[in-house]
């Protein structure tokens, strides 16, 4: 991403919030996994949706109408010791010069520099209730102002992730190409994996797969992966990838993964053995039939909740058709009775994060797509063992289809072609590679 798309999204925000106004970003701290052992650092997406910064320990200050600078940031200073540790840092000089910062501080300084600057402010824009540390600091700031004689204090105290994250809903250019990078290498990887696919193997060795495949093209996963074989394929958020692969299983694997910063996020289910049973199939071909009906709904104009709409009517059909739904179609929608089968939503906002941000609804009305605007499309049937009221041979059968889509001026355009998607596609595929 280049230094101009940071510099054109801070100029936005500050002719959202005005002069008159400061917004405060903190980056998003270290954390430690054990012991002194941390978790791989990564930066907050506001953070770095504004700077491009990815140290820790930094904060950006927004002060449009500022005559002695309009983008400030407080980071770590230069400390060739630590670098032998820990690698390089910006220092404030490097902030300035590479990172487009008009001024920028030592961290240790701000305790003394930022009060002043809110206090000149009419009106704080900053995510209370974020980064706890930072918002102890930022009341003791604006106490310490008012204890003392004379100082002004800011009037208004306001969310900035509305209006940030209305900006990150509309992707740019520069960042729809990352989202298609994301979703190539998360597409080579799913086709890599199912190629590979057999029954003996654990499930941990296909999450291998994944990860080998995301690192040697670059990217790191974007959520913990989701490999769940036969029963396991039922359960939305397994993560615990151990158990050995039977033969006439399903495995259920979602999987993507982040590309500088931008999220891709995948979903394939298919026989361990390469051929489909009769009931696996009828549940498949009804979950991809509800997920073309949804990708039909999605171009400008059509409201968000529209896709799903559509998905949950194939899928009622569908579960109907084979017997696990009985009764009128309108009355089986409208009182849930998919549910318990299908229990989630057909997408999500994609981008800098898997679930990126931006509201589904406009003062209770659902959105309506635009151009620009990223998903996912994901509907799915879930018959866990047990099922009650539901025939043995259904059980363990969980089928979930995810692709990732970007609305365009006429439709959509699928991030994620190159996958296959029918159950002959899918049936060719599997264990093509394997020994």
């Amino acid at each position: 991403m280049s230094p101009r798309e940071f510099s054109r999204r801070r100029r936005q925000i500050m002719r959202m919030i005005g002069k008159g106004s400061v917004a405060l970003l903190p980056a998003a701290p270290a954390k430690v996994r054990n012991r002194d052992v941390e978790y791989y650092y990564r930066q907050d997406s506001d953070f770095y949706y504004l700077t491009g910064f990815a140290e820790p320990e930094a904060v950006l200050v927004l002060a449009p109408g500022r005559a002695a600078g309009e983008v400030l940031m407080f980071c770590r200073d230069r400390d060739l010791e630590r670098e032998t540790w820990d690698g390089a840092r910006a220092g404030p000089e490097g902030v300035v010069a590479d990172f487009g910062a008009d001024d920028a501080f030592p961290i240790t300084d701000m305790d003394d520099i930022l009060p002043g600057i809110i206090e000149q402010c009419e009106r704080v824009y900053y995510n209370i209730g974020m980064h706890t540390e930072f918002d102890q600091r930022l009341i003791g700031w604006v106490a310490a102002l008012r204890e003392r004689g004379g100082a002004h204090t800011p009037d208004e105290f306001i969310g900035l992730d509305h209006l940030l994250h209305d900006l990150r809903l509309f992707k740019s250019r520069p960042e729809i190409t990352k989202l298609r990078r994301a979703a190539k290498i998360a597409v080579t990887a799913h086709n890599r994996a199912m190629s590979l696919c057999r029954p003996g193997l654990h499930e941990y060795e296909i999450e291998a797969e994944f990860i080998h495949e995301f690192r040697r093209q670059g990217a790191r996963l974007s959520y913990l992966p989701i490999v769940g074989s036969g029963p396991n394929s039922c359960v939305l958020h397994y993560h615990a990838n151990d158990r050995r692969m039977e033969d006439g299983d399903l495995l259920l694997v979602d999987a993507g993964c982040e590309f500088g910063y931008y999220a891709s996020d995948v979903t394939r289910t298919y026989p361990v053995n390469g051929r489909f049973t009769p009931e696996q199939r009828a549940i498949y071909d009804i979950v991809l039939e509800a997920q073309t009906a949804a990708f039909d709904q999605i171009a400008p104009g059509n409201h968000w909740n529209d896709a799903h709409v559509a998905a949950v009517r194939v899928i009622t059909l569908g579960l109907r058709a084979i017997g696990l739904l009985k009764g009128n179609l309108r009355t089986l929608i409208r009182t849930g009775a998919y549910r318990p089968f299908f229990m989630h939503r057909t997408g999500h906002w994609l981008g800098m994060d898997v679930h990126d941000v931006g509201d589904y609804k406009v003062s209770d009305h659902w959105r309506l797509l635009e151009r620009g605007m990223a998903l996912t499309v994901e509907p799915g049937i879930y018959i866990a063992p047990g099922t009650r009221g539901v025939p043995k041979r259904w059980w363990g059968i969980g089928v979930r289809i995810e692709d990732d889509v970007v609305v365009t001026t006429e439709g959509h355009e699928l991030l994620t072609d190159g996958l296959p998607r029918t159950a002959d596609e899918v049936e060719a595929a599997v264990g093509s590679r394997a020994s």
